[in-house]
């Protein structure tokens, strides 16, 4: 993800804790191996996609029932936010991660009431190298009418206990223009 081409037109970049990204004017998500890189791209940030870490059955299972895929046609706004984590969120064992991340901050329980109009992917940046920038990159996208329930849940998510634990975000801002 990052550039200055690409479908997604940037509309803002601003951090939110730590330290922000260079500006940029376009943005483009590439799945699979990445391209090339061009000299006009501004930034670049890799994630992998993985297997779920902190869910239970019963919270995957609704999840998959009500989650959509990226990329619908309605879809016309979207959020890039990287999100780096302190060191003391990594000192922790991965069942107390959970225990903060669900039974006290509720980020699973919350996430799941704004599906399916807003949906989201995870991509884990950690896995490829500790030296990345970011540990996780999520990207939403939401039709227009779903604007308003995407500020809630961010704003309701960094008001948690696990918010306590980033330590680097930046929310990106996006449209679709494919002109």
């Amino acid at each position: 993800m990052g550039g200055e081409s690409g479908p997604w037109k940037i509309l803002s970049c601003n951090p939110v804790k730590g330290e922000s990204l260079p500006a940029a004017g376009r943005l483009s998500v590439v799945q699979g191996a990445p391209p090339i890189l061009s000299s006009e791209s501004t930034w670049t940030l890799r994630g992998a996609t993985s297997n779920e870490r902190y869910v239970t059955r019963e919270e995957k299972n609704q999840l998959v029932a009500r989650q959509v895929a990226l990329g619908r046609p309605e879809a016309k706004y979207a959020a890039l936010i990287p999100i780096r984590k302190s060191a003391a969120w990594w000192a922790m064992t991965q069942d107390e991660r959970r225990a903060v991340l669900e039974d006290r901050s509720h980020h699973i329980h919350t996430g799941l009431k704004y599906l399916p109009g807003v949906a989201r992917r995870l991509h884990h940046c950690r896995d490829l190298a500790e030296q990345e920038p970011f540990d996780f990159l999520t990207f939403f996208d939401y039709p227009e009418t779903e604007v308003t329930a995407f500020e809630d849940l961010v704003a309701t998510l960094r008001a948690t206990e696990e918010w306590k634990y980033v330590d680097r975000e930046v929310d990106v801002r996006l449209v679709w223009d494919d002109a």
